[in-house]
């Protein structure tokens, strides 16, 4: 994990479903990234085989597959990803308290038992695409949306969680509250001028950053640029020097 001093590490979301694109990105972007995300577009498509895959060429895995049942289909589910491999995946902070204490002991025993290096595993607070209208009028609720989110990154601390996804709006307020060893993972980061997309609350690398973010998670301004490795090259030197 990374540490207050260094820059967040970027996670480039694999965010295709062609698996020949996939691995064109990977071996495009490798040493220069080594971390790739496999949302559900994707495993969907071409399943655990293809973690597999993307391990053999070097790379790590972020599994966002956002686990969200009872605790006991949780901890399988959470079981069978530790036996891939992956380097990090993601449980829903809503499934609450009991379910992500199964998904942390899952991760620790399978990872015990095959000998593998325990993933980390962060809960998903509220989701980018999600604004504070949105949730008042699902939950008819008008509770402070900083106020939810940390609410819900303090359960998933409490459960045994390494962090937490949460946009760079809530990642000081984390990382003041909760201290900086407990994982902030940022998504919706857009470059300035950058189409925002289906995303609502965006910030810059650079803001990323200066929030304390220890992961940013990067799609589109990365897979869809003329040069994926340019686009990443220009992310991390603007990660760099915010970090001065």
């Amino acid at each position: 994990m990374n540490t207050k001093a260094s820059s967040p590490e970027v996670i480039v979301a694999l965010d295709v479903e062609e698996r020949e694109r996939a691995l064109g990105l990977v071996k495009e972007l490798i040493p220069r990234v080594r971390l790739f995300k496999v949302g559900s577009r994707l495993f969907t498509a071409e399943g655990p085989a293809f973690i597999r895959e993307i391990a053999a060429r070097g790379a790590s895995v972020f599994l966002d597959l956002k686990f969200h049942d009872i605790p006991a289909t949780v901890e399988g589910s959470v079981r069978a990803a530790t036996a891939m491999g992956v380097m990090m995946m993601t449980v829903h902070t809503s499934g609450g308290v009991a379910m992500m204490a199964a998904a942390a002991k899952a991760a620790a025993d399978e990872a015990t038992r095959r000998r593998l290096e325990r993933p980390l595993i962060v809960g998903v607070t509220v989701l980018t695409s999600l604004s504070k209208e949105d949730l008042a009028d699902l939950f008819a609720s008008d509770l402070d949306l900083r106020v939810l989110v940390l609410r819900l990154a303090a359960r998933a601390r409490e459960a045994g969680l390494d962090g937490v996804v949460a946009s760079v709006d809530e990642a000081a307020a984390i990382k003041r509250e909760l201290g900086g060893g407990f994982a902030v993972v940022t998504p919706g980061i857009r470059p300035a001028g950058a189409d925002v997309g289906d995303q609502k609350r965006v910030a810059t690398p650079a803001a990323a950053a200066a929030s304390g973010s220890d992961f940013i998670v990067v799609g589109r301004p990365i897979i869809e640029a003329p040069s994926p490795l340019e686009a990443a090259e220009a992310i991390i030197a603007e990660l760099r020097e915010a970090r001065r």
